[in-house]
């Protein structure tokens, strides 16, 4: 009897638990990618917030991957009519320089020998999906196939690495205000995305689910995510768990109670044959 009861409390109590996460993830809304973005150029735009533009030109175009010895996105810069630059404008978890990292620097291997990130920041997928917090988890709509990951992945390590990536840093140095709470050091905008890495990326994630939020917008999403978490559970399900908390104590309670009665003699219970004798 008594283990059916505790057994039921705390049944109840990790139902509670169950309702109170279903409450944070209802409240982010989630749809298939080909639902959210109709076309590899709305990813790339609407997804991260205006940071990047889609272009169509390639010898103006960077790329968020490569496999070529030389730094392709160097000869875009000089298209463009800007210089590499030999510093990281972008101020986060970037190098105050880029410069070459050690052997065992692979995930984000095309920056290898000149990059902006250092091998701790970027060591593998789980560090560069975790590494600004859970809003910005790519999968919080369910596991990613191993396509669409990937480019998330590619992204992380461009915008960690690419030296380049910091001339298109949404407020400059010359523009930059510490004292206004808009600006930051870290965001980016306008930057040209080769079209057919935008396309690519769209297709590989065509059913895969993301956050549909105002649009698909990431930054959006994230912003929605740390309103929900921390507005917790409802005042009802907190005086539920803490309902439930109470009987599981209560029921151990009485077990010791007759846990100790059994050991000193004096059972609270006992067998039929000696309450008939």
């Amino acid at each position: 009897m008594f283990s059916t009861l505790l057994a039921a409390a705390i049944l109840f109590f990790t139902d509670d638990l169950a309702a109170a996460k279903v409450v944070v993830e209802s409240d982010i809304p989630c749809k298939p990618f080909h639902e959210i973005y109709a076309s590899g150029r709305e990813l790339c735009e609407k997804m991260w917030d205006g940071s990047f533009v889609y272009e169509t030109n390639r010898s103006r175009a960077y790329t968020m991957w490569f496999f070529d010895k030389d730094n392709p996105n160097d000869e875009v810069t000089r298209n463009l009519g800007l210089s590499p630059p030999s510093v990281c404008h972008l101020r986060y978890l970037h190098k105050d320089t880029p410069g070459p990292e050690p052997d065992t620097f692979s995930e984000c291997h095309p920056w290898k020998d000149h990059s902006c990130c250092t091998e701790d920041t970027v060591s593998s997928v789980q560090k560069l999906k975790e590494s600004y917090g859970p809003e910005w988890h790519w999968d919080r709509c369910g596991p990613l196939t191993p396509a669409c990951e990937r480019f998330f992945v590619q992204e992380a390590c461009f915008y960690e690495c690419e030296p380049n990536a910091g001339l298109f840093r949404k407020y400059p140095d010359s523009d930059y205000n510490s004292s206004d709470p808009s600006h930051n050091r870290w965001q980016m905008s306008g930057m040209p995305i080769w079209s057919d890495f935008c396309d690519a990326w769209h297709r590989a994630c065509h059913n895969d689910k993301f956050c549909a939020h105002d649009d698909g917008n990431f930054f959006s999403c994230a912003a929605k995510y740390q309103e929900t978490a921390t507005t917790g559970p409802t005042e009802g399900l907190t005086v539920g768990i803490v309902f439930g908390c109470l009987i599981i104590v209560a029921l151990i309670g009485v077990l010791g109670f007759l846990v100790y009665r059994e050991r000193t003699g004096q059972p609270m219970f006992k067998p039929l044959e000696q309450q008939v004798s």
